[in-house]
């Protein structure tokens, strides 16, 4: 669309954005997507789309590494790898469905024959080379991993008129399963390098206006809390300890996480913040985590906190354009860091909690909920002035004085054995809604995570969305609200931990 001399402006703060609207995009029209709730089922042996010739907005892949529970600890550094390559591999088909638009338009069966189909192929060796990775150490490989190969083009569709309120409220902001989301964010035309805006951001994969909710459009107090948010504090353990450790005045960022992705260059394909620990690389080992240096006051406390940027989509771009997990992976614009980061750990409600281990890894949300799903999507965005007000598949507006916030709670009920666990999530389990822990876990101090950012409100400029901010993701994400996540290692020395522990369980408010 070109610009015209005179624009009419107008602050999202002031224009309900609902899911029946469209918005005119080079004469034609932006059409919202609503994505068929039947691409967030598991995969048939059919890597045929769903929609027959309808424009297919991203990718979905089953999660290979989420199905993996029992992998033997040597081999999992090397399955590791493997996994990164597939989400290369995704990442490359996703590339290829950007840049094809011209020819997808002229063949109805173009992404099966020439994006799916040979994903599809690599996929089907790398998770042979997985299978071999699990026998040789002994190991027992699922006869039936190929079944994930498979992946779907996920169609674009004229979404149901919403009732204007621009979230569905009572079940944490989510649809059924789904989500009431944006066009996969691609212009007719492939990417356009970051320059222009468009219907999905500059990359042209995200944001979209549908993205975004105005907060003062959201209930108070209508957010589910499933994951923990107010799951503790009460009758157990109602002390806290505050560790105080910077807004990552030292920019240290990388695309790496060591946790799912050791030895990995860019295995995270976004961009992360990072805090207390200062060793923090994809091949940091324990040890050198262990001696790295620390941004947090208390030097007791070398512990890594790390989480996906946010940045302003504003046609600035920052340094790492065109590198791995900026701009090559489509995270383009300006990295703002938090102005506030209030790092906190809470009891259990139910009963005393014990120290975690050293070298403990959780991880909490999910960076591929938008394909994955919601089993393990754990968001929770606001703004200051209405935290009683969450949104988990919208990003904020906040009105002029409020700044956005992210908060993340985590899991907080452990296994007594593990560190780790070979999909990262099972060693570790989130309180039941009584506040206990289930099969025999042991409750620990649960870290909550408060991101404070004082950035400015997006708009709509001639129809199109200006200025947005949005969550670091992987490319086919689409940048969206819901992949948003939060990473934690336990570097906290013996003494401190322990103090920590005494602090909570005799209700003291210590840092």
């Amino acid at each position: 669309m070109g610009r015209n001399t005179r624009k009419r402006r107008t602050p999202l703060a002031t224009k309900v954005i609902a899911g029946a609207a469209a918005l005119a995009l080079g004469g034609g029209g932006l059409v919202w997507a609503n994505f068929y709730a039947s691409a967030h089922e598991e995969n048939g042996g059919d890597n045929r789309t769903r929609s027959g010739g309808a424009r297919i907005a991203t990718i979905n892949c089953p999660d290979v590494g989420q199905k993996l529970t029992r992998v033997p600890r040597d081999a999992r550094r090397g399955v590791a790898k493997e996994l990164a390559l597939l989400d290369r591999q995704i990442t490359d088909a996703y590339t290829r469905l950007a840049e094809t638009r011209q020819a997808q338009a002229g063949d109805e069966r173009y992404v099966d024959n020439a994006i799916l189909g040979p994903l599809k192929s690599k996929r089907v060796a790398t998770l042979d080379r997985i299978g071999i990775n699990i026998n040789r150490a002994g190991g027992k490989a699922p006869r039936d991993l190929g079944r994930f190969a498979p992946c779907q083009g996920v169609p674009v569709e004229q979404p149901e008129p919403d009732d204007g309120g621009g979230q569905d409220q009572g079940d944490g902001g989510q649809d059924n399963g789904g989500q009431d989301q944006g066009d996969g964010g691609q212009n007719d035309g492939g990417q356009d390098n970051g320059q222009g805006q468009g219907n999905g951001g500059q990359a042209g994969n995200g944001p979209v206006a549908d993205d975004f909710v105005n907060i003062e459009d959201v209930q108070p107090n209508s957010r589910n809390l499933p994951n923990g948010l107010a799951a503790n504090g009460g009758g157990g353990s109602t002390g806290t300890f505050t560790t105080e450790c910077g807004t990552n005045e030292n920019s240290l960022r990388n695309s790496d996480n060591v946790i799912v992705a050791p030895g990995v260059s860019n295995g995270a394909q976004h961009q992360h913040d990072y805090v207390g620990n200062q060793a923090n690389t994809a091949f940091a080992s324990d040890e050198d985590l262990a001696n790295g240096d620390t941004t947090c006051q208390n030097q007791g406390d070398r512990s890594s906190y790390f989480w996906p940027v946010l940045r302003i989509q504003d046609g600035t771009q920052d340094i790492d354009q065109g590198q791995p997990g900026g701009g090559q992976d489509g995270n383009v614009g300006r990295i703002v860091a938090p102005d506030e980061v209030e790092l906190k750990f809470v009891g259990n409600r139910t009963s005393d909690v014990v120290a975690m281990p050293r070298a403990l890894r959780i991880i909490t949300g999910d960076a591929k909920a938008f394909t994955n799903g919601l089993n393990n999507a754990n968001t929770a965005w606001s703004c200051t002035g209405f935290e009683d007000r969450q949104v988990t598949d919208k990003y904020p507006v906040c009105p002029e004085g409020s700044s956005v916030v992210r908060t993340t709670a985590f899991q907080s009920c452990w296994d007594g054995q593990n560190i780790d666990s070979a999909n990262h999530r099972t060693h570790v389990d989130f309180v039941e809604a009584d506040g206990t822990c289930s099969n025999g876990f042991q409750a620990i101090p649960q870290l909550q995570v408060r991101l404070v950012y004082d950035i400015p409100a997006p708009q709509i400029d001639n129809g199109q969305l200006v200025n947005p901010f949005a969550v670091d993701t992987f490319p086919e994400q689409l940048h969206k609200p819901i992949t948003d996540h939060n990473d934690f290692i336990n570097f906290f020395d013996e003494d401190l931990m322990n103090e920590m522990v005494d602090c909570i369980n005799s209700g003291q408010d210590c840092q």
